[in-house]
């Protein structure tokens, strides 16, 4: 009986007693077998390709490195959140319909202002070029890819986050400046617009982190000091423990003017009677 001899061409094959019985034939040059699945292409084609983001196999092919350090863009995002609550701080320091803001009401006429800009200017960035941010160099880009690090949603466009930063940007940031306006003309609609944007962001920022713990956290480094904790929890955490006591805040205030109405048209009606 013949038995085949080994090719010098050939990828392993197995030997059994005295047979040969060939598992999968690769001869060189050819191409892959019809067994390597997309899946296999994409891990192999993701090794190649550095990035610092999670899960490591994630393929980013167009993917950038920033030329920015951590540090500026830390400074940047924080100098002019500073600046726009100092700035805000003093707008509201004038007499508002003959009479002064709280202290309280001026600080959160500060978070709405600082909402302004991140949903207005750097949400409203990501929403219109998420398709070419990893690529980009720009500086609202590279925020963006910094941080991402955290969260690698953002660096492969997910739909979920596309989808809530958009209406983010195009709502919640425009009604957060509106906020601020109304309250500075005194506009009895002020606590209306407080408890919608309020209720807007918690509302995101809950499914936020409700999409990410159905996946595991796979798109960060779990545990991490800066990614993990600073980036994806406590940069976000802001938007459901603020936005939570302004509710309760537009809740009091509101049920409070209703009540009054209800007692003036019961005196109305008394008095008619």
């Amino acid at each position: 009986m013949h038995v085949p001899r080994r090719s010098s061409n050939c990828k392993p094959s197995t030997f059994h007693d005295g047979l040969f019985f060939p598992q999968t034939l690769l001869v060189i040059g050819q191409r892959e077998p019809r067994h390597f699945t997309a899946h296999h292409r994409m891990l192999k084609e993701a090794d190649t390709i550095k990035h610092p983001y999670w899960p490591r196999n994630l393929s980013i092919p167009n993917y950038v490195a920033n030329d920015r350090s951590m540090s500026e863009i830390l400074i940047f995002l924080f100098s002019v959140s500073g600046i726009l609550l100092l700035a805000t701080w003093s707008l509201t320091g004038r007499k508002v319909s003959g009479g002064s803001l709280s202290g309280g009401r001026r600080l959160a006429l500060c978070w709405f202002t600082v909402c302004g800009f991140i949903h207005g200017v750097i949400e409203g960035w990501f929403s219109l070029y998420y398709t070419i941010i990893p690529e980009d160099q720009s500086f609202l880009s590279q925020l963006w890819k910094e941080y991402s690090k955290g969260d690698s949603r953002y660096a492969i466009a997910d739909n979920f986050t596309v989808s809530m930063e958009t209406v983010t940007a195009c709502l919640w940031g425009p009604f957060s400046i509106w906020i601020v306006v109304a309250f500075l003309y005194n506009h009895s609609y002020r606590f209306v617009l407080q408890l919608i944007v309020s209720l807007g962001q918690l509302y995101g920022a809950v499914l936020y982190f409700f999409t990410e713990h159905r996946d595991g956290y796979i798109h960060s480094e779990y545990g991490h000091p800066i990614y993990f904790w600073f980036y994806f929890v406590f940069m976000n955490v802001l938007w459901i423990v603020i936005p939570f006591i302004l509710i309760a805040d537009a809740w009091c205030q509101l049920s409070a003017c209703q009540s009054m109405f209800d007692k003036a048209a019961l005196k109305g009606k008394s008095k008619r009677s």
